[in-house]
């Protein structure tokens, strides 16, 4: 049983002093200098035989070890206080760092591709490159798609203040935006986005109306902007895309997850089956709220509120016990998570919005960043971050590159302890109420992965598209985003969210592109997992973990091949995966528990 637990996260173990520690500014003073060093030995030329390519390797995977260290540990402090200025300059630096590193893995990858195929495969044999051969095949392979050297390297270096620069841009236009509403007394109250979306679910529909109103006036007067941001983006992409010979905008994103057009649709195909059972619990949702329509507002709008809370030391108890009914590793993790303060979970002014997990290889620990009110929804997004944690703790031992997995895969592990904990709640529900408030909560979800995310796909492709004829207006983006989110919402809704390009962030978001159905995949797939540990039982644990390793160093389609006997090409599993996320819908439909 935990007790008075600390809910700050202890980051003066990593760097003491915060921003201003003169030990991570040595770090990173030491970084600056190894990356030269670094930089003048991939520029001398290729290494010779076995050796030379080893240690090559053992200086490029350090190097991107200590700068994920010290990225980490900026966004942390940028997370935990906003206002911390010198954060966000130290962060610029690293970019910086980050770019020329770029530069350095492009040069190391032509090098590699000029190595004749007999003698490649002779080095990837050698024991000491052996546990490397995907990650080194995998670059190998992608260099023969880029441009050549000196291009590439041009494109690296303009991209800092061009491609990444209209990105930042928008985190600028955004971060200054204000929403005035009211509060409860009826004066206005000057909030920021962030603020304005939580008050979304506010239980009054005619204040969750009166707030998306102002909330859409609020992005139309900077959708200029955000319009003129998200064009350039695009324009960018499209015309590196074309000179590199790509003709289709996901050939980045799809390599980049490691996955084939033919899993990506057939995930697509069995999401769109299930359309009508969104569709069937957002009317029934509607009916429990009362409304005469059901506007894009009141989707995430409760039915209802538990009036169950827990403290933090009992969400850990709940958390710990949980997750060592299927594995007591994961256990360990979390128990150690909350003992050592890994988790920023204080509910106070300042912190940025939502949560995150980032890992620190030196110190082979992780942070988790999330605000705890007490709901079992708070439970849950700390399970999902602790996941992320426990996935990298299977990965310590692995060489840095081989612990590179994609996002797709990278809300497995996370999804897969939020399932964990939350299944355990619904079991153990007070009572009929709380347990189909707590459906209604696993199935808000399903829409939000399924169909939100869906609609931004559908956006972004038809966007981009609409993009190669040349710069698209407000009006079309507006058009666009409305189409995508009634063909994706089968159209249940009344009213719809025509701004959403220009609020969301992750449209914005130049590493990686397309940050949407990385999201739908993880989701489902962790879906498959989680049933597939079921099936099998505590054996599973072990599998699990070997999974999780593979996950650097597989395509997802060979990952579902060999520790689950899946075909993710083919329809099968993402319509069981869709299956088991809505389970509990017929007795969500069916309880007359909130009426």
């Amino acid at each position: 049983m935990f007790k008075d637990l600390n809910q700050a996260w202890d980051m003066d173990v990593i760097f003491p002093g915060g921003s201003g520690s003169p030990q991570f500014v040595a770090f990173v003073d030491q970084l600056r200098a190894d990356m030269k060093d670094v930089a003048a030995e991939v520029e001398g030329g290729a290494p010779a035989g076995a050796d030379g390519w080893a240690a090559r390797m053992d200086h490029i995977q350090k190097v991107a070890r200590d700068s994920r260290h010290a990225g980490a540990f900026v966004s942390c402090l940028t997370a935990q206080n906003v206002a911390d200025s010198h954060a966000r300059i130290v962060g610029g630096q690293l970019r910086e760092i980050q770019a020329t590193f770029a530069n350095i893995l492009t040069r190391l990858d032509q090098q590699l591709l000029a190595v004749p195929e007999d003698e490649w495969r002779a080095l990837l044999a050698d024991e000491r490159l052996a546990s490397l051969s995907f990650n080194l095949d995998e670059r190998r392979r992608r260099a023969k798609d880029l441009l050549p050297l000196e291009m590439e390297t041009l494109v690296n270096g303009l991209s800092t203040d061009g491609y990444h620069g209209w990105s930042e841009l928008y985190d600028v236009v955004t971060g200054r935006m204000t929403i005035t509403l009211e509060d409860k007394e009826g004066k206005p109250v000057t909030v920021s986005p962030g603020q304005a979306a939580n008050r979304m679910s506010n239980p009054d529909p005619k204040v969750r109306a009166e707030i998306m109103s102002r909330w859409e006036q609020a992005w139309a007067k900077e959708a200029d902007l955000c319009a003129l941001a998200i064009n350039h983006i695009a324009g960018f992409r499209l015309n590196l895309y074309r000179q590199r010979g790509w003709d289709s905008v996901l050939h980045e994103p799809l390599d980049i997850n490691r996955m084939t057009p033919e899993t990506l649709d057939a995930m697509w195909g069995a999401v769109a089956g299930a359309r009508g059972r969104l569709a069937a619990y957002l009317k029934r949702k509607q009916r429990l709220l009362g409304l005469e329509k059901m506007n894009w507002q009141d989707v995430d709008a409760p039915v209802g509120q538990s009036a169950r809370r827990l403290t933090y030391d009992q969400a850990a108890d709940f958390v710990v016990e949980q997750f060592g009914r299927f594995s007591l590793g994961m256990a360990d993790v979390a128990r150690r998570a909350f003992e050592e303060r890994w988790i920023e979970a204080e509910d106070r002014p300042g912190k940025r919005m939502g949560g995150f997990c980032t890992g620190f290889p030196l110190n082979k620990v992780s942070r988790v960043f999330v605000t705890f009110s007490g709901s079992m929804g708070n439970v849950a997004t700390v399970a999902h971050e602790l996941g992320h944690a426990y996935h990298q703790s299977v990965m310590e031992g692995l060489p840095p590159f081989a612990q590179n997995y994609a996002m797709n895969v990278a809300e497995t592990a996370s999804t897969f302890a939020e399932t964990v904990v939350f299944e355990a709640a619904i079991r153990n529900a007070a009572d009929e109420k709380e347990k189909v408030l707590l459906l209604e909560d696993k199935l808000r979800r399903a829409v939000g992965l399924l169909m939100n995310i869906q609609a931004r796909f559908l956006f972004e492709t038809r966007f981009y598209e609409a993009r190669k004829k040349g710069p698209v207006s407000v009006t079309r983006l507006n058009d666009i985003m409305v189409e995508a989110q009634k063909e994706a919402y089968a159209g249940a809704l009344d009213s719809y969210h025509a701004h959403f390009w220009a609020s969301k962030l992750h449209f914005y978001i130049t590493r990686p592109p397309f940050y949407n159905f990385p999201y739908t995949f993880g989701y489902l797939f962790s879906a498959g997992v989680y049933a597939r540990a079921m099936e099998v039982g505590p054996s599973f644990a072990d599998r699990y973990v070997d999974l999780l390793r593979d996950t650097g160093s597989m395509r997802v389609e060979d990952l579902a091949r060999k520790h689950l006997g899946a075909d993710l090409t083919r329809p099968e599993f993402w319509e069981g995966a869709v299956d088991s996320v809505l389970g509990g819908l017929a007795a969500f439909l069916d309880s007359k528990a909130l009426e």
